[in-house]
């Protein structure tokens, strides 16, 4: 499954991406979705948070404008009750001939301004299973009844049915606590740009984490969310990644996810890993994808794709900036290689 990206911000110019008016309008969206089933992509995450479009509405307008287009919902179990989301979701899903994706996010929000108090990781995170446990029941079972520390329901039934079975459900976080709802709920556990070794060893480690735990699913398949930056020749790649990355701001990130804090560290490593794996962004800014890049020629990022791809990943969300102009590019260039 190869994913992109589309921002749906507030603020226009999201990691150096073109700075328009109608940035974040129906039709400008709608334009990158487009570009998309036209140049091969499979479809595109779409980030949540508070204070930014409400991302299930912006996935629903997108999804009738378009026909194979398939969106990555990500959504915090705090925003949503599970047999809310299930049936919205689930009617999305019908309505859309089955192209729903889902990504759960468990990582802290604004909580305050949407009335939530998700209280320590611990709790965070067996929230999250809960969630995703009674959703997975809700769209799969009739008359349901659950009563669990977070959530409960009784006699619960989802109409319409999700058109296939259920939405896949994707998943990312890098602590222990994480890594047990991955291996027991999802069905896709999302890794950032991390050097191949750190992801291979979290593949084994989250595999047998599965087995020791008693995974009751389909084996737990795994992917990765990371900045492409391609260009026609590797020096112009690196030229133009350097020149951007003298351009950041020079405050250091302070996220403190522990995944975010993985990125963070690979930096005393060097700069560069892998032998195109950028570590330089996040020290001057860059988070999330944006922390580590791929970079190079459409051959040499196809490349250290192929290798993750050998270690098991088969989900690939990538993106760069201008995220229209890449969509194309990365689309003629990355793709056939």
């Amino acid at each position: 499954m190869l994913l992109w990206y589309i921002p749906n911000q507030v603020q226009p110019g999201h990691r150096g991406d073109e700075v328009r008016a109608d940035h974040n309008s129906l039709d400008t969206l709608t334009e990158q979705a487009k570009a998309l089933e036209v140049y091969g992509w499979g479809g595109a995450l779409l980030g949540t948070g508070f204070g930014r479009p409400d991302t299930f509405t912006v996935a629903t307008a997108l999804a009738t404008r378009t026909t194979t287009f398939r969106p990555l919902i990500a959504t915090r179990p705090g925003y949503w009750r599970p047999a809310n989301f299930a049936a919205a979701a689930a009617a999305l899903d019908h309505l859309s001939g089955g192209r729903v994706l889902v990504n759960i996010v468990s990582g802290k929000d604004n909580l305050a301004a949407y009335g939530d108090s998700e209280g320590d990781q611990a709790h965070r995170y067996g929230r999250t299973r809960e969630f995703m446990h009674l959703v997975r029941r809700l769209w799969t079972a009739e008359d349901v009844t659950f009563h669990g520390e977070h959530f409960w329901v009784d006699h619960s039934t989802v109409v319409p049915r999700p058109l296939i079975k259920q939405p896949r459900l994707y998943f990312g976080g890098a602590s222990p606590a994480a890594e047990r709802v991955a291996a027991l709920e999802a069905d896709v556990q999302l890794f950032w740009g991390e050097p191949l070794d750190g992801v291979a060893e979290r593949i084994d480690r989250l595999k047998k984490l599965s087995a020791d735990l008693g995974r009751e699913h389909a084996p737990l398949e795994f992917g990765l969310r990371v900045t492409t930056f391609v260009r026609d020749t590797s020096a112009e790649a690196w030229a133009e990644a350097e020149a951007r990355v003298a351009a950041m701001q020079t405050d250091p990130n302070q996220h403190t996810s522990v995944g975010q804090q993985r990125l963070l560290d690979l930096t005393a490593r060097g700069d560069v890993l892998d032998e195109n794996l950028y570590t330089a962004p996040g020290r001057f800014g860059g988070a999330g994808a944006g922390t580590t890049w791929l970079v190079g020629s459409p051959a040499e990022v196809a490349r250290a794709l192929k290798r993750y791809q050998a270690l098991g990943i088969t989900h690939f969300v990538l993106s760069d900036t201008p995220y229209l102009n890449e969509i194309k590019r990365q689309g003629e260039q990355l793709l056939p290689c």
